[in-house]
C-alpha cells in the first residue's frame, strides 16, 4: 500500500488525470485558523477540510478532545469535498503531515483505498516552485464534473482501533507507543489535559522523530529500525496514542511506511487523563 506522494508526482498527476482530489487539512492546536491560511495560498483545486468539525465529533471530556466522527458525518463531509468511489485522494497540511494524517487515517479506516500524504507537506510544494491559488475555492480551478458534490460511499471502520481497556492491556503485552513530545510523556509538563504523565507501560516515541529536518518522512528502512529499537516486532501487536488522536495518526502512517500494521487509540491521553480510575505513570523508564 502506497502512503506518500512527492510534490512533483502530485503536480504531474493533476495535469494528467481528472480523478484526483486534493484536501487541505491545515490545523494547529491554538491556531492560526486554517481557513485563513487556505485563503492565503493553497494547492490549486484543493478543498479545505475542517479538522474540528469534519474529522472529529463533539464529545464529553471522558471521550477525549477529538472523538472519531460518525460514518454519516464523515461521508457527508467527503461528499462535500467532491469525493467519489475510485478517486485518488491526496491530503496535505503545513505541519509535516501531522494534521493531514488524521484525514489519511480516517479515510483509510472508512474503506477509501487510495489515500496519499503529500510528503514534506505544503513546504515541499513551495520548494518545488509549484504554483499556489489564493482566495476561496473558485469553480475555475475545477472541471464542471468536480464542482458537483461527490457520491462516495464509506464503510464502517476497517483499521484496528483500541479502546481504553485494549490500550491498557497492550501497554503490558505488546508495544503501545506514545507519539507526544517526550516532556509530555514524562509528565514534566501538561499544557492541555487534566493530568500529566503517560499510560503505564507505554513507550515514548515522539512522532516528530519520524521526520527529516525539512519535514519529510524518514526512509522506510530507517523508520523500521527506529521502531524495532523501541520494541516493535514484525509478529507483535503495536498500538499508538497521543494527546487527542490526531498526532497518533501521523505515527500510524510512519509505522505503516515501515511495514507494520498499527492500531490507533483514538481517545488517547485526553480521554485517559479524564478517567479518574485510570493509573498514570511519570518519567521515562528507558532513560
Amino acid at each position: 500500500m502506497r502512503i506518500l506522494i512527492t510534490a512533483d508526482e502530485l503536480a504531474a498527476m493533476l495535469e494528467s488525470r481528472n480523478d484526483v482530489r486534493v484536501l487541505d487539512v491545515r490545523w494547529k492546536l491554538g491556531g492560526p485558523p486554517g481557513p485563513d491560511e487556505y485563503r492565503a495560498g493553497h494547492i490549486p483545486g484543493a478543498v479545505y477540510v475542517d479538522l474540528e468539525t469534519e474529522l472529529a465529533r463533539p464529545g464529553e471530556p471522558a471521550d477525549g478532545r477529538h472523538p472519531l466522527p460518525t460514518r454519516a458525518t464523515l461521508q457527508a463531509a467527503a461528499r462535500r469535498w467532491g469525493l467519489r468511489d475510485g478517486h485518488t485522494v491526496v491530503v496535505y497540511d503545513d505541519l509535516g503531515g501531522v494534521s493531514a494524517a488524521r484525514a489519511w487515517w480516517l479515510l483509510r479506516h472508512a474503506g477509501v483505498r487510495d489515500v496519499l500524504l503529500l510528503d514534506g507537506a505544503l513546504a515541499a510544494w513551495r520548494a518545488a516552485g509549484l504554483p499556489l491559488a489564493v482566495g476561496e475555492l473558485a469553480t475555475t480551478e475545477l472541471s464542471a464534473e468536480t464542482v458537483r458534490p461527490g457520491t462516495i460511499t464509506l464503510s464502517d471502520g476497517v483499521l484496528p482501533v483500541l479502546d481504553t481497556d485494549a490500550a491498557a492491556a497492550l501497554a503490558q503485552t505488546g508495544a503501545l507507543l506514545d507519539a507526544r513530545a517526550a516532556e509530555r510523556y514524562r509528565g514534566d509538563t501538561e499544557p492541555i489535559d487534566p493530568r500529566a504523565g503517560h499510560i503505564p507501560g507505554a513507550i515514548s516515541a515522539p512522532t516528530a522523530d519520524n521526520l527529516t529536518l525539512d519535514g519529510r518522512f524518514l526512509p522506510a528502512a530507517e523508520l523500521r529500525a527506529r521502531f524495532e529499537a523501541l520494541g516493535v516486532t514484525a509478529g507483535g501487536t503495536v498500538g499508538v496514542y497521543c494527546g487527542s488522536g490526531v498526532t497518533a495518526a501521523h505515527e500510524a502512517a510512519a509505522l505503516a511506511i515501515a511495514g507494520f500494521s498499527p492500531a490507533l487509540y483514538p481517545g488517547s491521553w485526553s480521554q485517559w487523563s479524564n478517567l479518574p480510575g485510570r493509573p498514570v505513570a511519570m518519567g521515562d523508564p528507558r532513560a
